[in-house]
């Protein structure tokens, strides 16, 4: 009858609450807990395990560029960051306010890293995230526009509760995807976050968007009571004694 069970419950998909009771008959628990204590035993065992599978695929979807945490980001002198303020936007207010992230320094002082691990907080909170390289996701976004499945991607792209976007700037931008730019900032701004990671400082992003017009209405809309981090000091990447993943 307990085999029985057991696979009623895999068969329900209630794979926690099976591992717990399959446990409990096998290391003979089963029969010192009460109805109450049993009951309570299996319902928490379901809500980790779908709690953790649910991480899991935040995790996959988000596609990070590093497996970064908050808690192993290095706060030393020399960097000038801010662990007063990586602590408050870890708590994920800003998520909630509908607020940005711009993370501006030299290549290799760890902005993807740092934006990685924000982005891996979130999820563990619930949000759902994207990690995308900018240039690599404007062209992604144009071959969607010639094969008609850009309304869908972008709609994609309008429902993330945080879109981090590395590499701002590497190249300027032509004029669809200028447009493309503009269409997701517009889609986003005051309801979802976006996380900005750039070698250049937001001063030169005019320059890199190419249009003034264009510039100015994506950059009132970023830039406004957004959050600011610049990160300095020599490139990690350099210090052989250092994981150039732990930035």
């Amino acid at each position: 009858m307990i085999q029985e069970t057991i696979e009623k419950m895999r068969k329900m998909k209630l794979y926690g609450m099976s591992r717990s009771f399959s446990h409990a008959t096998e290391s003979g628990s089963l029969a010192s807990l009460t109805p109450d204590e049993l009951i309570s035993l299996l319902v928490e065992s379901e809500w980790d395990d779908r709690q953790n599978r649910r991480m899991d695929r935040s995790l996959r979807g988000a596609r990070f560029r590093y497996k970064a945490t908050v808690e192993e980001l290095d706060f030393r002198p020399g960097r000038e960051l801010d662990k007063n303020q990586l602590l408050r936007l870890a708590d994920g207010a800003y998520i909630q306010k509908g607020e940005n992230i711009l993370m501006t320094g030299s290549t290799g002082t760890g902005k993807s890293y740092l934006a990685c691990a924000l982005g891996n907080q979130a999820c563990s909170k619930g949000h759902k995230v994207l990690y995308a390289n900018t240039t690599k996701l404007l062209t992604q976004l144009k071959m969607a526009k010639a094969d008609g499945s850009s309304i869908k991607e972008m709609l994609k792209l309008e429902k993330l509760d945080v879109l981090i976007l590395d590499d701002f700037g590497i190249q300027p931008l032509d004029v669809q995807s200028r447009m493309l730019l503009m269409e997701i900032i517009e889609d986003r701004h005051g309801k979802k976050s976006t996380i900005i990671t750039s070698q250049l400082p937001v001063s030169a992003w005019y320059e890199i968007i190419g249009d003034q017009t264009l510039a100015d209405a994506i950059l009132d809309r970023i830039v406004h009571d957004a959050h600011r981090i610049e990160l300095k000091g020599e490139s990690l990447r350099r210090k052989r004694n250092i994981n150039p993943e732990k930035q």
